[in-house]
């Protein structure tokens, strides 16, 4: 008969026959689990006469309980955020589970923070927050074999990772665009070694593939880093009498807002807007703008919840898709409302 004192969750997930994320979940009190469970659960723990305390001690012997979260350190503060948002999801989940979050800095040259963490035995996994086209995070982690999983989205397949569906909204809100009779469209988009800007690219090109009969055009300019740059461009817009300009994210977008305002440019009448990326930045603009929404905090909870069941040794899906909503406002002349579930 086992000794009560040396009962561990993975001795108590055994006995039960459940998981043992399933476990921990009930004796946190928090996470996705059914009531029938979670109180067969905590009658086990009771009927023992041990305190969640003392089965946390037996689970941490060979444990940190430190998870790592993977940041780019040249993001500029208008994605900031976005980062914030996540880190706050995968904050409150990894704390229900007795988890730590240490942050590492990175770019795509140096990864060195990521390493003394990896080499100091200071994390049992990662997050990564940022996914690229040559990815030197996700690289070494791989060669290591630490588990991670990524927030966004990479065409390998063997890499656990979670994104909102850049590509469905983009397609979805290009389509009602195109719907409202819009002739001459321009997007403005950012750095192209960017998974989600590539994403969003391709969204917008479905939307025309799949429409038959449309004969307007259409420009694209990627790579674009700066709101001079941003203003140039505009202005060539304007002076070409393009009806929409779509900017990839919320950054461009404001810029392209000041620069229609410098010209004294009326939105939506001369010229609509939209923003494939909502976010505070855009929130109080007058007039309210047409834009793609995401939950970025579940974002977070989402990638922490499937890290932790990875450190639990269960099996997960490679790759998950979150949904999001099309909001048109009044910088577009068709108004109405959609998402997806």
């Amino acid at each position: 008969m086992m000794d009560d004192k040396n009962l561990t969750i993975g001795d108590i997930a055994q006995e039960l026959g459940v998981s043992k994320t399933t476990v921990s979940r009930a004796i946190s009190g928090k996470g996705r689990i059914g009531q029938q469970t979670r109180k067969k659960v905590l009658e086990y723990i009771e009927e023992h006469h041990y305190s969640p305390n003392v089965i946390a001690k037996g689970l941490a012997q060979s444990k940190t309980f430190n998870l790592g979260m993977v940041l780019p350190g040249d993001h500029n503060v208008v994605e900031l955020p976005f980062f914030q948002k996540c880190m706050m999801g995968v904050s409150r989940t990894a704390s229900a589970r007795g988890y730590d979050v240490l942050i590492s800095m990175v770019t795509a040259k140096d990864i060195t923070q990521l390493k003394r963490a990896v080499t100091n035995h200071k994390i049992d996994g990662v997050i990564l927050t940022r996914t690229l086209a040559n990815d030197a995070p996700m690289k070494y982690l791989k060669e290591k074999g630490v588990p991670f999983v990524a927030i966004g989205s990479t065409d390998d397949r063997a890499v656990v990772q979670i994104d909102n569906d850049h590509r469905s909204a983009c397609r979805e809100m290009t389509e009602k665009l195109l719907e409202g009779g819009i002739t001459k469209i321009a997007l403005i988009g950012g750095d192209e070694s960017y998974i989600v800007t590539r994403s969003r690219l391709k969204g917008f090109e479905d939307a025309f593939a799949g429409r038959k009969g449309w004969h307007g055009s259409r420009q694209t300019f990627l790579n674009v880093k700066d709101g001079q740059e941003v203003s140039r461009l505009v202005n060539r817009l304007v002076d070409e009498n393009v009806e929409c300009i779509v900017s990839m994210d919320d950054f461009l977008c404001g810029c392209v807002l000041n620069a229609l305002q410098q010209r004294q440019i009326r939105i939506p009448e001369q010229v609509q807007v939209v923003s494939f990326y909502d976010s505070t930045m855009l929130e109080y603009r007058i007039p309210s703008i047409t834009s793609v929404r995401f939950n970025v905090e579940e974002l977070g909870y989402q990638a922490c919840e499937l890290l932790l069941r990875m450190l639990d040794d269960e099996e997960v899906e490679k790759k998950t898709l979150l949904g999001y909503e099309v909001h048109m406002r009044k910088s577009t002349r068709k108004i109405a409302t959609a998402s997806t579930p």
